[in-house]
This record gives C-alpha cells, sequence and structure tokens, in this order.
C-alpha cells in the first residue's frame, strides 16, 4: 500500500511540475503595447483637391447654362 501512495505523489509532482515549468520558463517577454498612431496633417493636398473640385463645379454649371 506503501508503494502506491508513493507512485501516486510521484505522478501528481510530476504532472504539476509539466503544468508549472512552462510558464516560468518563457523565452522572451511580451511584446510592449502599441504606440499611439501619428496623426496626419491636413495641407495643401487637401486645399489642391477642394480647388480642383470647385472649378470641376464651376465648368459644370457654365456648361449647363449654354
Amino acid at each position: 500500500m506503501k508503494r502506491s501512495h508513493f507512485f501516486i505523489a510521484l505522478c501528481a509532482a510530476i504532472f504539476l511540475a509539466l503544468i508549472i515549468i512552462p510558464n516560468r520558463a518563457s523565452a522572451q517577454a511580451p511584446p510592449p503595447p502599441p504606440s499611439k498612431p501619428e496623426q496626419t496633417p491636413i495641407d495643401g493636398g487637401l486645399f489642391l483637391l477642394a480647388a480642383a473640385g470647385g472649378g470641376y463645379a464651376i465648368k459644370k454649371l457654365r456648361q449647363s447654362e449654354k
């Protein structure tokens, strides 16, 4: 009977070791949290696009009056 208790204790110890050791033996630290995304500046490109749209609208309005 003593031998079966030893065998159960040994199996329990091995089982616990197999569960605990991989958590402790990480190869690397977790990655850092992502940084805030940079804001895209709205500069001359948007102004040129708006001016081109306005010019196209004026052209279409003048063509529709003719």
